[in-house]
């Protein structure tokens, strides 16, 4: 198990990568994160954390239970990613803090409730594209992708 020091260098790299992109997006491009954009970092910070465990450790029991933790946490990246595209392209109800517009107040200190509850990015706007791809899209793109590869990596450790 100790050829897996390479993959947890890449998955370390990767994610930060992701998660840098994601940073410099906002507070370089300007571009405000929603709800469902900040529980999509989560999972890249684990993976940062089990890649640097991960390489720390030299192969062993710990080094397989840490990249199949990895493959568990590029699941739920990709999850979460299918989920936040289908509430952008409105295929999917969200959360309703960060979707849909206000109505149904029935006094104006209900709609001020209102107001003041909901998120000031909605998850169901996209603030950016590329070619047609939000930068959901894009997550669910490089979620999908690490999943395949942290699978692999799994899969060859254990018959190794």
């Amino acid at each position: 198990m100790g050829t897996l020091r390479f993959p947890f260098l890449f998955f370390l790299v990767a994610s930060a990568a992701v998660v840098g992109a994601a940073l410099g997006s906002q507070y370089l491009g300007g571009l405000q994160p929603c709800e469902l954009c900040l529980y999509e970092r989560w999972p890249y910070y684990a993976a940062i954390v089990l890649a640097m465990l991960g390489f720390a450790v030299r192969g062993g029991m710990v080094a397989r239970v840490a990249m199949w933790l990895i493959v568990l946490v590029f699941v739920a990246s990709s999850c979460l990613a299918t989920y936040h595209v289908g509430v952008e392209q409105h295929w999917i109800a969200g959360p309703t803090a960060c979707t849909g517009g206000i109505g149904g107040a029935s006094s104006p200190d209900e709609l001020l409730k209102m107001l003041q509850a909901r998120q000031p990015v909605q998850c169901d706007v996209v603030q950016w594209s590329f070619r047609g791809i939000s930068l959901a899209g894009f997550n669910l793109i490089a979620s999908v992708l690490l999943f395949a590869v942290s699978l692999a990596m799994a899969l060859r450790g254990a018959r190794e």
